[in-house]
């Protein structure tokens, strides 16, 4: 059972609101990123004169080093203070977004975004953990339900907000602006964290960082991250040989955690997590829905912008609907998670998958004008089944997992999405692209296909829920699951 911990905002419920809200903020801005800057591309592109391979960088360097940094900087936090990282982390983020809308030139810009991603690994699992650390019991539903609507607002918000700022300040500098408006927001936020986030306790045990750990873990991520980063362009050849060689990383990287473990160290990562059946199911299903949660904007963008010459505006309103439907049902799974359990997950994707694959078949089969009004009803059903299965997810998959270990849990766990979501945007981008030059310019069929991979991908994540739901739980762990599933 978990250990509780006095929290010095746990008494105070409107202070602990505050720092809920902070939180918000600092997890919607990192994971914003990831997204408003595909709609700025065309016009960094033109105004540094980059090469196709710095534009690939400029996205994919964000992804990779904010993937690297999550488990290191999971465990820095849960030794050293989730506060202290928390604000580090952000004031980093602020800085990052200055050398980028400043950047002269390419090279600049590239460094700017792999040094901001590297800021987004160190705030984000501070964020979860301390929402972890501040709430338990059915008000954390609650919180990781605002939290999951904080997740789908970002994800597709990113290309609304980015075609509003290219519109208002003009396409040749209106990227810099991208970086710039997020500037006043971090050092507000910045601020207000100071105040409201609950002090740091210190354990009064200095542990080692475990170095070598943190260095076959990053080898790993990294092999497999880039080339699925690097099949996102439209004529790119990853090396998927990597990948292999990834996994041998990782392997190696398991089997020193377990060494160091058994001589009585502090590994990187505790793998008794991993020997939690909640958290380890929670993990996989995160890794297969992200990729497919989030392979559905590079597609459904090139879409409507270059197939049916839509504006970057025009195209990211067309998207709003799931964005709303997404949010909403994020906030409804959040307070009911505690009484649903993974039911909520299984039912959320079943949605989500019926969802996408309807907008998958209109995509590449509907001939008649107004496609983005015939998209619309599919969108919303696809983004309320996104709904409910992140925010509900997310508290399932923490649920046994003690206050000591939230930060480095929360990066693993998030280690998980950010491959499951450079997966996902390789697949349904390699698909699209490639059904694009075999048809000669086919963006309805290419569409289609590009489509089809996420709704497959969220399919998995539905199996594994639905597998889990219904393998019967056995021992002590069997008052746990029941709890939980209500």
């Amino acid at each position: 059972m978990e250990k509780t911990a006095v929290d010095p905002t746990a008494n105070v419920p409107t202070r602990r609101w505050h720092a809920l809200l902070i939180c918000l903020v600092a997890g919607f801005m990192t994971l914003l990123d990831v997204s408003i800057v595909n709609v700025a591309l065309p016009s960094m592109e033109h105004s540094l004169r980059m090469s196709a391979s710095q534009v690939s960088w400029a996205v994919a360097g964000y992804a990779l080093t904010f993937g690297l940094t999550l488990v290191p900087a999971g465990r820095l936090g849960d030794e050293y203070g989730r506060r202290k990282l928390f604000l580090i982390g952000l004031t980093l983020f602020a800085v990052t977004a200055l050398i980028c809308g400043a950047a002269p030139n390419a090279t600049v810009l590239v460094i700017g975004r792999l040094s901001r991603g590297v800021a987004a690994g160190l705030l984000a699992p501070q964020v979860i953990g301390l929402l972890q650390q501040m709430y338990s019991g059915p008000q954390r539903g609650k919180a990781f339900g605002y939290y999951g609507a904080t997740v789908g607002l970002s994800t597709a918000i990113g290309p609304l907000l980015g075609g509003v700022i290219l519109q208002a300040f003009g396409v040749a500098q209106g990227w810099r602006f991208v970086f710039y408006l997020s500037v006043p927001v971090i050092v507000v936020t910045l601020a207000f964290a100071f105040r409201v986030l609950p002090a740091d306790r210190p354990s009064g045990v200095h542990r080692r960082l475990d170095l070598i750990g943190a260095l076959l873990l990053g080898l790993g991520v990294l092999a497999i991250m880039l080339p699925l980063l690097e099949a996102t362009g439209a004529k790119s050849r990853p090396q998927l040989w990597l990948v292999a060689v990834g996994i041998v990383w990782l392997v190696l990287f398991v089997l020193w955690e377990r060494r160091l473990g058994a001589r009585g160290g502090q590994p990187l990562v505790n793998l008794k997590l991993l020997t939690v059946r909640g958290f380890a199911v929670g993990t996989m299903v995160a890794a297969a829905f992200y990729s497919g949660f989030t392979g559905i904007f590079l597609v459904i963008t090139m879409f409507f912008q270059q197939g049916l010459k839509y504006s970057a505006l025009q195209a990211a309103l067309s998207t709003l609907i799931f964005t709303v439907g997404s949010a909403g049902s994020a906030v409804i799974s959040g307070r009911r998670v505690h009484r649903t359990g993974r039911r909520s997950v299984v039912a959320g994707s079943a949605v989500a998958t019926l969802g996408l694959a309807v907008v998958a078949i209109l995509a590449g089969t509907w001939t008649g004008p107004d496609t983005a009004l015939v998209l619309a009803v599919p969108l919303l059903v696809a983004g309320c089944g996104c709904g409910f299965v992140i925010s509900a997810n997310q508290t399932l998959t923490l649920h046994e997992i003690t206050r000591a270990d939230a930060g480095v849990a929360a990066g693993v766990y998030e280690t998980g999405q950010r491959i499951g979501t450079a997966l996902g945007t390789a697949l349904a981008g390699a698909l699209f692209f490639g059904t694009l030059a075999q048809t000669h310019g086919d963006y309805r069929t290419a569409a289609g296909l590009g489509l089809a991979a996420p709704a497959v991908l969220v399919g998995v994540a539905f199996l594994i829920s639905l597998v889990d739901i219904l393998r019967p739980v056995r021992g002590p762990a069997a008052a746990v699951a029941a709890q939980a599933a209500g």
